[in-house]
């Protein structure tokens, strides 16, 4: 199944297997692991069942594991379009801003709120 198709809880314990796998693909103990991550065993056993856990412990797991490089593969950095760089007059983005024409009425009719003649069905 694609990775699109799990819920999130199915993409965290998918998450999960891969770190136990890679742990034992290069036959490091939980314990031996905790202690180099500088976290408890216990919370290695935790995230290896599926349970939840913080981008730190992922970040401390994933580098002990000599896995960072993953964090490339999976989110990229986009950098910056060139003709967004020229618009911006060689400003970098900071913020989104709302789309022209997308006013009340607009977001009611797109959330299909809105009556005929615009008048909310509220």
């Amino acid at each position: 199944m694609s990775i699109y198709g799990k819920s999130d809880l199915g993409i965290l314990r998918e998450i999960a297997m891969r770190l136990k796998r890679r742990r034992l693909n290069i036959n490091m103990s939980q314990q031996e692991l905790a202690d180099r991550a500088g976290i408890s065993r216990n919370t290695v056993s935790y995230i290896e069942q599926g349970e939840s856990f913080g981008v730190l412990t992922l970040i401390q797991i994933l580098r002990v594991l000599n896995a960072l490089d993953g964090i490339d593969s999976f989110l990229p950095d986009p950098g910056i379009s060139p003709l967004q760089l020229a618009r911006m007059k060689g400003r970098e983005r900071r913020r989104a801003y709302k789309k022209s024409g997308t006013g009340k009425a607009d977001r009611n009719q797109d959330r299909g709120m809105a009556g005929d003649n615009g008048e909310s069905k509220w």
